[in-house]
C-alpha cells in the first residue's frame, strides 16, 4: 500500500479529514523547504503538496506566481527538488506530491523523471496544465514507477467526464472549488457540497477540494463532506512575509495546527 493509500486508509478509519497544505519548493531557498516540510509534518499535516516552480504558472494567482518567481531566482530545478525529497526521505515519510506544470516534466524527460521522482521517494504528481485526452504515456510511465497520477476537477467539468475521471484516479481526486486561479477567491462550502457529494459517490477515490480555503474556518466547514482541504496560498503568505526570520517555522506549525484543529473540532 503506497504511503498516500495508507494515510487515507487511516484517516477514514479515525474520521478524519485529511490536511493536505502546499508550499513551493525553493521558497526562500531549498534548505529552508526542508525545514518547512518537517515543520508541517509535526504540526498535523497528512500530506504535502510541493509546488515545482515554472515560469509561467496558469492556475496559480499572484501569491504562488512571486513564489515561483523567488524559487527560480534561488536557483530551483527539478533536480534539486527530487534532491530535497530525497533528503527529507532519511526522517520524514509523510506522502509528498510534485504539483506544477508538464513543461518541465517534458524538458527532463518523463521516463527519467518517473524514475528519479521514485528512487527520491516522490508518492503523486498532479499536473494542472495536463488535459486527461493527454495523459496516457505519462500516466503508464508514473503507473510503471508506483507514483500516484492525481486528478484535477472543476465545478466546470461535465458529469459524464468527471465519472470517467474518477474511475480512473489514483491517489485522491482533487476537486477545485471555483474557476478562476488561486488565492484570489473565498470557498463557499454551501455552493460545493453537492457536487464534492455526487464525486465521492462515482469512487472509492478519496476527494480534496483546494482553492479558497484559508482559515481554521473554512477548512471545517469543507472538512464536514469533503476527504482532504489543500491549502496554499495563505501558509504561501505567510513564508513569504515571515522568510530569513526566526519567526518563520514558529508562525507555520502555528498556522498548520490551528487548520488541523478546526478539522477535528
Amino acid at each position: 500500500m503506497s504511503r498516500i493509500d495508507k494515510t487515507f486508509a487511516d484517516l477514514r478509519r479515525k474520521q478524519e479529514t485529511a490536511l493536505i497544505p502546499f508550499l513551493t519548493a525553493g521558497d526562500p531557498d531549498l534548505a529552508t523547504t526542508s525545514k518547512l516540510i518537517r515543520t508541517l509534518a509535526e504540526n498535523g499535516a497528512d500530506l504535502i503538496e510541493l509546488g515545482v516552480p515554472f515560469s509561467d504558472p496558469m492556475a496559480d494567482g499572484p501569491t504562488i506566481q512571486a513564489a515561483s518567481e523567488r524559487a527560480l531566482r534561488a536557483g530551483t530545478t527539478v533536480r534539486k527538488v527530487l534532491q530535497l525529497v530525497a533528503e527529507v526521505r532519511s526522517d520524514c515519510q509523510i506522502p509528498l506530491v510534485l504539483m506544477g506544470y508538464y513543461n518541465p516534466v517534458f524538458r527532463y524527460g518523463a521516463e527519467q523523471f518517473a524514475k528519479d521522482a521514485a528512487a527520491a521517494g516522490v508518492d503523486g504528481l498532479l499536473l494542472v496544465d495536463l488535459p486527461p485526452e493527454e495523459v496516457g504515456e505519462i500516466s503508464a510511465i508514473m503507473k510503471a514507477a508506483k507514483i500516484a497520477l492525481i486528478t484535477l476537477l472543476a465545478p466546470t467539468t461535465p458529469s459524464e467526464r468527471m465519472s470517467k475521471l474518477a474511475a480512473a484516479a489514483e491517489g485522491y481526486l482533487y476537486y477545485v472549488s471555483m474557476t478562476g486561479v488561486t488565492g484570489t477567491q473565498k470557498v463557499s462550502p454551501a455552493d460545493i457540497k453537492a457536487a464534492v457529494e455526487n464525486l465521492q459517490s462515482m469512487t472509492e477515490v478519496p476527494v480534496g477540494v483546494g482553492f479558497g480555503i484559508t482559515t481554521p474556518e473554512d477548512a471545517k466547514a469543507v472538512g464536514e463532506f469533503a476527504d482532504g482541504v489543500v491549502v496554499g496560498s495563505a501558509l504561501v503568505k505567510i513564508i513569504a512575509e515571515n522568510a530569513g526570520s526566526d519567526e518563520l517555522l514558529p508562525r507555520v506549525g502555528k498556522f498548520i495546527a490551528e487548520l488541523k484543529q478546526g478539522l477535528l473540532a
